[in-house]
């Protein structure tokens, strides 16, 4: 594996689309830290420090983890690349049941592009109705965060408020609009899926504070309560499992046996040959775990800052139903996983037309007659396959909460133990890595793996991919992104050694 990594450095495309993957990744987190003008974001993130589950949690502990921490920061970023994601599952859903968009999918490029567009469109358009909802309520914290007290930890926003509204949403909007172009530009010239990737980076950025959490939770001062040996045990193994298991299920495949016919062609003789047709159990991948949190995340957000702007009790009890930890919750998300599971395959898997290429091509499956025959057994196969994707998913997605809600454990640890964090990291993780270890194979190098290959998520197959950047592109924005670094260490070591 060590010298897989090696090797990607020699290949000068992979190298430069790793550098400049590394490159755009950096840019997304220094939007992370850059905070509002006009926002104090200390009074904030004591306040968060300061809450028994660790970092806060419920909504707003969520959509912080998706932020990448930039929500809890007051930074430009602050709407993450969530709006963008929204947009995309708004008009995935709406081509299925409108005619008119379904014809521009079916376009080709020209079509994609329409859709595409209309996208960024709609994307805009939800950026502005958050931006104003969540600054209305930022303006007045006690009513979003229970329990905030002004005279306590201050105000977090410290200038005119009109002027405030009118700029941050501003701000926060091109916050979005950049994340979505820099998730674009990693998909095109860099390596892996650019959205996913901005949201991994930001689930991971989490890994040191969730560190000091677990140390705090075993070796916490006398007279806390901490976890013992035994807990320590059930938690590393509960992680090693969870990991295997989601390995497992996102690589398992259920290989259908198919049988060529033997053609003869002028004087020579072609087929005869046996292969298998691949269809994987979690053929969505985690996108059905993003779309369920984002459904969920959308409606949460909207009515909690609508409640909190302009003092809408129930509103506001009706998004705390929503949160992990009430019933409503886990119905709903058991619910959209389900959905969404089976929604991705019906707008991937095409069984009549795989049924229809296998006949073209002399293709059978043994004991199933061509045609019609073979895409209902496809269908047949892929339902229960999916219906068990889905329940594997749904179990993960719940799993943080077990130890949330038993053992205490704070989010920012238990997020690391399963849920949509768990699940989003390593499905990405798996999906850069194959197509790394397609770049290593094409040059004659070894995979990751001596035996076999990483058999990485379907969902990106169709995402096309441009040219990597040039080099001398590639070195410059590195060059740029190191002397940010250096400036940002040097301005940090002053910060803290000069006190």
């Amino acid at each position: 594996m060590f010298s897989a990594f090696a090797n990607s450095l020699k290949i000068p495309e992979l190298r430069s689309r790793i550098l400049y993957t590394l490159g755009l990744l950096f840019v997304a987190r220094v939007g992370a830290h850059i905070p509002l003008p006009g926002v104090d974001p200390k009074p904030l993130q004591q306040f968060f420090a300061d809450q028994t589950a660790g970092g806060g949690g419920g909504l707003v502990g969520l959509y912080n983890m998706f932020t990448g921490g930039a929500l809890v920061k007051g930074a430009v970023c602050a709407l993450g690349i969530m709006p963008y994601i929204s947009a995309s599952i708004i008009f995935q859903l709406m081509t299925a049941v409108v005619p008119s968009l379904s014809r521009l999918q079916q376009e080709g490029d020209v079509g994609r592009q329409k859709l595409t567009q209309y996208t960024r469109y709609a994307t805009v358009i939800i950026c502005l109705v958050q931006g104003v909802l969540l600054i209305l309520a930022l303006e007045n914290p006690a009513r979003l965060f229970a329990g905030y007290d002004v005279n306590t930890y201050g105000q977090i926003v410290v200038v005119s408020k009109f002027w405030f509204m009118v700029q941050s949403t501003i701000f926060m909007t091109a916050g979005t609009m950049l994340l979505m172009w820099l998730g674009e530009q990693i998909t095109q010239r860099g390596i892996g899926n650019g959205v996913s990737l901005l949201i991994t980076v930001g689930i991971l950025a989490d890994i040191p504070g969730a560190a000091v959490a677990t140390y705090q939770l075993f070796f916490a001062p006398v007279g806390v309560a901490k976890l013992g040996l035994p807990q320590g045990i059930m938690m590393v193994t509960l992680f090693i499992i969870v990991t295997m298991g989601i390995i497992a299920v996102t690589q398992g495949q259920r290989k259908i046996p198919v049988q060529y016919a033997k053609r003869v062609v002028g004087q020579k003789v072609y087929g005869g040959q046996s292969s298998f047709l691949p269809l994987k159990v979690n053929y969505s991948g985690v996108m059905p775990v993003i779309f369920a949190s984002a459904i969920l995340l959308f409606p949460q957000s909207i009515m909690s800052q609508a409640g909190a702007a302009f003092n809408l009790a129930f509103l506001v009890e009706f998004s705390n139903n929503l949160l992990q930890g009430h019933w409503m919750y886990y119905t709903l998300m058991a619910t959209l996983i389900l959905f969404f599971s089976y929604f991705w395959v019906s707008v991937m898997f095409k069984p009549i037309q795989i049924a229809d290429d296998l006949k073209k091509y002399g293709g059978y499956i043994p004991g199933v007659r061509p045609g019609e025959p073979t895409a209902s057994f496809l269908d047949f196969i892929m339902t229960r396959l999916t219906l068990a994707g889905a329940i594997f998913l749904t179990i993960i997605a719940i799993l943080p909460d077990l130890l949330l809600f038993q053992l205490k454990v704070p989010p920012r640890v238990a997020y690391f133990f399963g849920g949509t964090g768990m699940l989003i990291t390593v499905g990405v993780i798996l999906d850069t890595m194959r197509q790394i270890e397609t770049f290593l194979l094409q040059r004659h190098y070894d995979g990751f793996l001596k035996k076999g290959r990483i058999r990485g998520r379907s969902t990106s197959t169709n995402v096309a991919i441009g040219e990597a950047a040039s080099e001398k592109s590639v070195l410059q924005l590195t060059a740029v992104m190191v002397i940010i670094l250096l400036i940002g260490l040097t301005a940090w070591a002053v910060k803290h050694f000069a006190l």
